[in-house]
């Protein structure tokens, strides 16, 4: 029988390791009290957000203001004793500290109003941000303050009162910190440091790419965040295929830009050298008519002028054909993608000036092909190859680009499980019947997890494969089946019709068919099966993006008898006047799920200026039946093994294991 001396040995390779971090029993018995006294903090705040399509003053907004959290916190310990304008100035003022704190100086006309001015703010915000450290350690706490002046914060936060006064001693700090000329730099700190300790963990649940003017603004935020996830959506693995060298994906990629007018980003702030682009495109294209080519554009975001609307339509079109040249080869490459009747030049009659979809042929909108060669329609022309090759080599030398794929593979995943919650961007695969579809892939036959899983690893090749290899190609291509594909987990759709929208007048072509999940997911039933399916019991919850939430049409964001919460709502301006609203966002606290929905946010600008907020309400509150504490989450759980661990280490210091555990 094996007795607790044979654990201890078994472990004691892993225990010698420790010994270096606790080198003696009082040590670890010291950190077993921390970890146990840890156990009893309530639960830290989860804050969800899905589909952000580059929208970055949108997201900032939400991400300053954790989705109501911080105004909460403003009202929570000030609604008493300032008027409704007021806290939504210091609310403001928390959400853009750098910005608003020149303008709230501005009204101070004197030394003595602008002193008066700065004791009342940096009171009040020590006031808040207490309220917030509440759920943290002190520790933690410490390890979150700039070095600059974290000894005078940590005072200010954690000071007792009970031998002397409170007014006279934080009177004497924050007066020092006045004469010092070190106020605005405190605000500053205060402010970040509230934002910081009020949120705990961001989850991302796809989509951060798209027609919005600035992904790359989301990228380096999110690179900064203290504690972030992401669940890549469809149009972020065409970005990852981009990267990587992929052309189908470059191609992807430079299409919906252009569609949008939304290239300049990917010149000025990624470095992609479109000038070979358009070059070609000018040669080939531009006496066409390209009135089918003209970007969707946004007023807020103009004036555009006639020669950048041309510029962008004949580059929309030259590399959408393109495009369509490399989704023939390949579907040729990936029979197991099941896209045969893609191939749409294929299809193409050349003299009717009809294609073939489906069973029908459609005229055409634009006959014009000057690169297609009807013998063989797949096939690049040298002036294609060359700009291809460019384009390839543009992308995988920005290095802004390759710093934010990387930090997306290593934070993403297709999809995730936290605190009983399971998230994922699209869908789970079914079948009409409700059950999970089976598709086969490299012969071998999938479903439900282990599809998750299998799309998950082979999106990995695509980028980390050895370069030149069979893997690396294969996984590139499957990067883009991703994107478009019938039984891709990040698409769910019958199929991706962009050839049919821009070429075939009849809209019964442009139809995507959603899978059956889209119908199943509305059942509790199916939704517990799938929480089942990833080892979590059916009181759980699904948190899904992809597809907006048309409240205009009655749609409700809550399926499934409540065990599924969707949170897109549409921050892409592009699905405001369909969805009614722009986004919604999941905040999940000890005391329960908070599902959030957002008007649409007018500007930067008039948020701080004129403490323009997004207006929110809340549509669906799910409360715990008690508080949550850490105990009750995963961290809980890794914590518990950590004490188990360090009772052990105690152990063998006491069975006289130490000097076997310094000799290891």
């Amino acid at each position: 029988m094996r007795t607790e001396t044979d654990e201890i040995r078994d472990n004691l390779k892993y225990l010698a390791l420790l010994a270096r971090d606790y080198p003696s029993q009082a040590a670890a018995a010291s950190e077993i009290i921390s970890n146990q006294a840890l156990l009893k903090l309530p639960k830290g705040t989860e804050h969800f957000m899905s589909d952000l399509h580059g929208e970055n003053e949108a997201f900032v907004h939400i991400l300053n203001s954790a989705s109501g959290v911080i105004r909460e916190k403003v009202d929570a310990v000030l609604g008493g004793t300032m008027p409704e304008a007021a806290r939504a100035e210091l609310a403001t003022l928390i959400y853009y500290p750098t910005e608003k704190l020149p303008q709230l100086k501005a009204r101070c006309t004197t030394e003595d109003a602008l002193e008066q001015w700065y004791t009342q703010t940096l009171l009040q915000l020590i006031d808040i941000c207490r309220l917030v450290s509440s759920k943290h350690t002190r520790d933690h706490v410490r390890s979150c303050l700039p070095s600059s002046c974290g000894y005078i914060l940590d005072e200010l936060l954690h000071a007792h009162f009970e031998d002397h006064d409170k007014d006279l001693y934080y009177g004497q700090i924050v007066g020092s910190i006045i004469e010092n000329g070190r106020a605005d730099r405190f605000i500053v700190r205060l402010c970040e440091l509230i934002k910081h300790l009020a949120v705990d963990k961001l989850h991302i649940v796809g989509d951060l790419f798209d027609r919005g003017p600035r992904p790359d603004i989301i990228l380096d935020l999110l690179m900064r965040h203290h504690n972030v996830d992401i669940q890549w959506g469809n149009h972020d693995v065409v970005w990852m295929g981009a990267a990587a060298g992929s052309p189908i994906c470059i191609c992807t990629v430079l299409k919906t830009t252009l569609a949008y007018h939304n290239h300049g980003m990917l010149e000025d702030c990624y470095g992609i050298n479109l000038r070979h682009l358009q070059r070609m495109a000018e040669q080939f294209y531009g006496e066409d008519d390209l009135s089918i080519w003209m970007p969707h554009t946004d007023a807020a975001r103009g004036p555009y002028t006639e020669g950048m609307l041309h510029r962008c339509a004949v580059m929309h079109k030259a590399i959408s054909i393109l495009m369509f040249k490399l989704e023939c080869q390949v579907i040729d490459r990936n029979p197991d993608f099941q896209m045969q009747g893609r191939d749409y030049l294929r299809r193409i009659d050349w003299d009717a000036h009809t294609v073939q979809v489906g069973e029908k042929s459609y005229p055409l909108r634009d006959t014009s092909f000057p690169t297609v060669d009807p013998a063989d329609p797949a096939k690049l022309n040298p002036d294609e190859q060359l700009v291809l090759q460019k384009l390839v080599q543009s992308f995988r030398q920005s290095e802004k680009l390759q710093q934010h794929i990387e930090f997306l593979y290593a934070k993403g995943s297709v999809y995730h499980i936290e605190n009983g919650n399971l998230l994922y961007h699209g869908a789970v695969p079914m079948n009409t019947k409700g059950g999970f579809a089976v598709e086969r892939f490299e012969g071998r036959r999938y479903s439900g997890r282990a599809l998750m899983d299998y799309c998950d690893a082979r999106a990995r090749r695509g980028y980390y494969g050895a370069e030149g290899s069979a893997a690396r190609q294969s996984g590139q291509d499957f990067l883009w089946y991703l994107w478009c594909g019938k039984l891709s987990p990040l698409y769910g759709r019958s199929a991706m019709t962009t050839f049919e929208r821009l070429y075939v007048e009849d809209a019964s072509t442009h139809t995507e068919v959603k899978d059956p999940y889209y119908t199943w997911y509305n059942e509790e039933a199916v939704c517990r099966r799938i929480l089942a399916e990833f080892g979590l019991p059916g009181t759980s919850h699904i948190v899904n993006g992809h597809v907006p939430v048309r409240t205009t049409k009655g749609e409700s964001p809550v399926r499934g008898g409540g065990r599924l919460l969707v949170i897109d709502g549409g921050f892409c301006r592009a699905y405001h006047k369909e969805t009614g609203i722009a986004g919604y966002t999941l905040i999940y606290n000890s005391y329960g799920l908070s599902l959030t929905a957002h008007e649409p946010f007018e500007s930067t600008e008039k948020a701080i200026q004129e403490e323009k907020d997004i207006v929110s309400r809340q549509v669906a509150v799910r409360y715990n039946m008690k508080r949550q504490l850490v105990g009750d989450t995963d961290q809980g759980r890794q914590i518990r093994q950590r004490i188990r661990e360090l009772k052990e280490l105690i152990e063998a210091y006491r069975t006289a294991q130490l000097l076997s555990l310094i000799h290891i």
